[in-house]
């Protein structure tokens, strides 16, 4: 069976994380289904999905990590071609990619002890976003 749900968010934008575990794992418990996989995918290429640590510390570190690979301010040619100066947020995107799938057994997901499910938008201005979760299983 394959069931499908949607999460709606608004972000600012910039390198803003927000944690989706606990509504994820909710839609998982809520589904019907014991075991399975859920999949998650953003559709837009200025934001991503992942798993770490939510915790000031790491978002710290990811925040400035991401900043070294793909600085904000670099002449990207797609700035060139669109002047919407949002090139590095398609870049870090491309980076982390748009879906992440996790598995579930009686209701749960397999995650770490401290791994959370991560929503990262990278774009230069808030955007409201939606995350479709497709969960498959029986």
């Amino acid at each position: 069976m394959v069931l499908t749900e949607y999460l709606k968010l608004q972000s600012n934008g910039n390198n803003h994380f927000i944690n989706l575990t606990s509504q994820v794992s909710a839609i998982v418990q809520n589904c019907g289904l014991k075991d399975g996989t859920v999949t998650l995918f953003v559709p837009g290429s200025t934001a991503g999905l992942s798993t770490i640590e939510f915790e000031e510390g790491a978002l710290k570190d990811l925040d400035e990590l991401l900043q070294r690979l793909v600085p904000q301010g670099h002449p990207y040619h797609h700035d060139a071609a669109w002047g919407d100066a949002n090139g590095f947020s398609h870049l870090r995107a491309c980076l982390l990619g748009p879906s992440l799938t996790v598995p579930f057994s009686s209701g749960k997901l397999h995650l770490g002890t401290w791994q959370q499910i991560v929503f990262m938008d990278f774009d230069n201005r808030p955007r409201r976003r939606e995350i479709v979760c497709q969960i498959m299983g029986e």
